[in-house]
């Protein structure tokens, strides 16, 4: 069956062309508004005015002076392929819209990248998503000289070559770049084209070493600073991806996986982005399917190595729904499109699928959200549903404060013709249609999007909440046990982040929530840690667990992580504070008949469905007991709870 999942826009029609002049951008009600001689509205930073690397506080992204840094992105397409996937490749008919990229960032036939960069800071962005395909990295053939027309000294350069010469003017303009894996092959995507998951074309082995390679390559670049993992994760002909099934096809693990990878073996400075599930089942009436988008992070969310690193994304058009693919014809069900929802429908179903990630603080799953694609035709878009949903949208954007990125930046235009979507066009000639030049409807909302009033300057630390998942083998996620020999062989460990303790656990699943919440780091590296299995710290009069065995940790010493043999408790991990960091006065939490988690618990489910116990924000984890009693699977009932200094 072959059926549409929509990811990019379809085209437009109509588009106007216009002089080549200083552009001033109207304000909000359309009108034009004070602006310098590049056209960026009012109130706009210039790109290049912050720090790398960048990292995140709880939702919000910041620069290295901790200052909020909101990704105001445009998505600069092509070098992952425009070839729709039938025909001849080369040929203009058969590209997307009839816009040839080329195997290289669009529109450097027709313009000079230094101009088209000088587009993008007209129009307010700070920074660029940069689609590639896995082909494209290996790709040994010349770029045609028709493709860099614009750009002479980019002839005879492989599109790897082009795209560290765009990757480098982009960065030395100021704007930061993001890296997205968007698709395997080289040609558009998406729909049922081998580009589905990750793995469809390639194996995940192949897809890991691409990563630490395009990683490893854009490192002296401190600009460079995201890695966009990949796009729109999707069903193939046969199966679906999933998230936490520990197959071949789960997008969670290889997610996880590659992005540790990418910060211990590559480049420790980049932000992970890991995009949503964008389509699941048969879009038949009357079968299962849907776009889960982010709804599975709320019960099973990423921890990685380096705290700080992780940014969600997720992408959303007028013509797609939450149960809808967005085709027209085959692949075309009776499920509303996000154009079909009223406002009020349109933010529930937003907030479920993706901006709680931003809007629920002290969560496991508490992240930025970056809307990295999302967009509307232009000029010739009439549709009073899609113009509405813009608007809607932007508001969205808007009230939530959300980090964005239009698609697409750049487009075609020839006498008044082709793809209105791009916010900047250029025609054969190499005459520019842009945004503000008086006669896009879109130009007032994105004036208004980009001017609208949003969190800057210092963004104070946060607690940091992370979910331990070794459902299906080790989630060791401290970079000092990653250094060390393994401490429990044969169980399945894991370990809290480096500068987190362990502070829930639960009775079945194995799942564990850590957290540096009432403390700062209190790992005394040079005192090292201790694996525990076996009741010698249990002092004689202070029995916590009075006919269950207690794993405890020392005086001075704190849970950092735990191992398991199936169900049952095998060892506890213990580190080793500095001196008078640790109180001694403890309590016992029992969560062996329900949850206690304490009356206004923090790090929000960590383990959906199953009992919880929770040690308080102001103590940390010393002990775990269990039984092994008949009918007991030696799974953990109690936490120790001891009060912090």
């Amino acid at each position: 069956m072959v059926f549409l999942i929509a990811a990019a826009p379809v085209p437009g029609a109509a588009a106007e062309p216009v002089s080549t002049a200083a552009r001033t951008a109207p304000d909000a009600s359309g009108s034009p508004a004070a602006s310098g001689t590049s056209g960026v509205p009012a109130g706009v930073a210039a790109a290049g005015n912050w720090t790398p690397p960048l990292s995140t506080r709880g939702r919000w992204i910041v620069d290295a002076n901790g200052d909020r840094f909101k990704l105001r992105s445009g998505n600069w397409h092509g070098a992952s392929g425009t070839w729709t996937g039938s025909g001849d490749p080369e040929a203009d008919s058969n590209q997307h819209a009839g816009e040839n990229s080329g195997r290289i960032p669009l529109g450097l036939d027709r313009a000079p990248m230094a101009e088209i960069i000088a587009g993008f800071l007209e129009i307010g962005i700070n920074s660029v998503r940069l689609p590639f395909s896995n082909e494209m990295i290996r790709d040994s053939r010349p770029v045609t000289d028709r493709a860099v027309a614009a750009n002479p000294s980019l002839r005879g350069r492989t599109p790897l070559e082009v795209y560290d010469a765009v990757v480098r003017e982009l960065t030395a303009a100021g704007l930061a770049v993001i890296l997205n894996n968007h698709t395997n092959t080289t040609r558009w995507c998406c729909g049922v084209d081998g580009n589905e998951r990750w793995n469809t074309s390639q194996s995940t082995a192949a897809w890991e070493e691409d990563w630490l390679f395009m990683a490893r390559r854009y490192r002296a670049n401190p600009r460079v600073v995201g890695a966009d993992l990949y796009n729109e994760v999707r069903r193939s002909v046969w199966d679906d991806p999933n998230w936490g099934l520990g197959d071949d096809r789960d997008w969670f693990a290889a997610s996880q996986r590659v992005g540790d990878r990418i910060l211990t073996e590559a480049n420790p400075d980049l932000l992970i982005v890991v995009e949503g599930i964008n389509w699941t089942g048969i879009p038949v009436d009357g079968l299962p399917h849907e776009r889960p988008t982010l709804e599975p992070a709320r019960r099973l969310s990423h921890t990685l190595v380096d705290s700080g690193k992780l940014v969600y994304s997720a992408h959303f058009y007028d013509y797609t729904g939450p149960n809808h693919t967005g085709a027209t014809g085959t692949g075309e069900t009776s499920d509303p499109r996000y154009r079909d929802l009223s406002p009020d429908e349109l933010i529930a179903v937003l907030n479920r699928q993706a901006f709680f990630i931003s809007g629920e603080q002290n969560q496991h799953f508490t992240a930025p959200l970056w809307i990295s694609e999302f967009g509307v035709g232009g000029r010739a878009e009439t549709g009073q549903k899609q113009r509405a949903w813009f608007e809607n949208f932007v508001d969205q954007l808007i009230r939530t404060d959300a980090d964005f990125a239009y698609w697409p930046l750049v487009g075609w235009h020839e006498n008044r013709q082709g793809n209105g979507w791009a916010l900047l066009h250029w025609d054969s000639a190499g005459r520019r249609m842009g945004l503000y030049d008086g006669d896009d409807w879109r130009a007032a909302a994105w004036t208004r999007l980009m001017r609208a009033e949003g969190r800057t300057g210092p963004v104070a630390p946060v607690a940091d909440w992370s979910m331990l998942s070794p459902d299906r083998g080790d989630f060791v996620q401290s970079r000092r046990m990653r250094a060390l020999p393994d401490w429990d062989s044969g169980a399945r460990k894991a370990v809290c982040p480096d500068g987190q303790r362990l502070l829930g656990l639960a009775r079945t699943g194995n799942r564990g929530l850590c957290s540096d919440v009432s403390a700062t780091a209190l790992w005394d590296p040079g005192r090292g840690h201790e694996v525990v299995s076996d009741e010698r710290h249990v002092r004689p009069g202070a029995d916590w667990a009075s006919g269950y065995t207690k794993l405890q940790c020392g005086e001075g010493q704190f849970l950092i992580g735990y191992s398991v043999r199936g169900a049952a408790v095998s060892a506890a991990l213990c580190a080793t504070a500095p001196a008078g960091r640790l109180g001694t006065q403890g309590r016992t939490v029992w969560f062996d008949r329900g949850d206690n988690r304490g009356p206004d618990p923090k790090g929000g489910d960590f383990a959906y469905g199953r009992y919880k116990g929770q040690c308080a924000d102001d103590e940390y984890a010393a002990g775990i007991a269990w039984t092994g009693r008949v009918g007991s699977s030696r799974t953990p009932d109690a936490l120790y709870c001891r009060k912090l200094a």
